[in-house]
């Protein structure tokens, strides 16, 4: 058997040789996290498409409306689905969190800004409807890893988006960003270059063009060996942003994580690899860190 940290490097090294070949790391951490601590509502229509859904997560023991967490998958927006989420409604559900995970289009059937589009319909969709699973629409946080992090980002800095969805831009009570890509023009990456109409790609597609005074607080966390989205130029250099315009933000680097398993690092299984879960924790119950600058 296993001592507990020798299972723990294993499974991290299996979710790595996993994500670089045709098996899905994710399919592995959700089969090694338990959902005994969540109540589960799975494929609600936020709009009207076969990928505008979303599954809510509730704690299993509620008192009291809960503050709600949205949050977006990455994938580079041109793969993955809600279902291989489990694990991160399942692990902030424990916490005491209401979370929403919705699917949103993907190219080649969307291109930017199609998918901002569907990201900012599901947030409307839980600010009419959560109260009905527990959730405070009053406590709302929007959350994403990688693509899903510059979905999360544009929805909280640019008012356009949730804008066009009637929804307020004080209506979030702050954002997560976890190795999230926020400055990547001219773009790199030739899976990305059509999603965002390379060589064409508009300047104002970039997060860190949309920073202003009146930004929610942020969240912002990447790994020092992150080799997919650089953290210096991207969360740094955004974190830097906010700073000048006066946008309460805490910026978290950790070691012993890739761009892949930080996100994993909120699963039970693979909570020791980095401290995100409880970062997350601390930032929500803290109202955004409003709370704690009161004190």
């Amino acid at each position: 058997m296993f001592r507990p940290l020798t299972f723990l490097s294993v499974l991290a090294l299996a979710v790595l040789a996993a994500s670089l070949s045709a098996c899905s790391p994710l399919k592995l951490v959700n089969a090694v996290s338990p959902d005994g601590d969540a109540r589960a509502t799975s494929a609600i229509h936020y709009g009207n498409g076969e990928r505008q859904k979303l599954d809510v997560y509730q704690p299993a023991a509620q008192a009291g409306a809960a503050p709600v967490i949205v949050f977006f998958y990455g994938g580079n927006w041109v793969s993955g689905k809600r279902e291989d989420y489990a694990f991160v409604g399942q692990a902030l559900a424990k916490r005491g969190y209401v979370v929403v995970v919705p699917d949103y289009r993907l190219y080649p059937e969307a291109r930017y800004p199609d998918f901002l589009d569907d990201s900012a319909q599901a947030v409307a969709w839980t600010t009419r409807e959560i109260a009905k699973y527990g959730g405070d629409p009053k406590r709302l946080f929007v959350m994403g890893h990688s693509a899903g992090a510059y979905n999360a980002a544009m929805l909280a800095l640019d008012k356009r988006w949730l804008g066009k969805q009637g929804v307020r831009p004080d209506a979030l009570r702050g954002w997560i960003g976890l190795a999230g890509p926020y400055d990547f023009l001219p773009v790199q990456n030739k899976t990305t270059r059509p999603v965002f109409n390379y060589p064409d790609t508009p300047p104002d597609s970039q997060p860190v063009r949309h920073v202003s005074a009146g930004a929610p607080p942020a969240l912002l966390i990447a790994a020092y060996e992150d080799k997919t989205v650089n953290p210096v130029r991207n969360t740094g250099a955004l974190a830097m942003r906010l700073r000048e315009k006066h946008v309460p933000v805490r910026e978290l680097y950790y070691d012993g994580v890739s761009h892949a398993t930080l996100v994993a690092s909120l699963s039970r299984a693979l909570h020791t690899l980095a401290p995100t879960l409880d970062a997350i924790d601390d930032f929500v119950r803290s109202d955004g860190g409003r709370q704690a600058a009161a004190r």
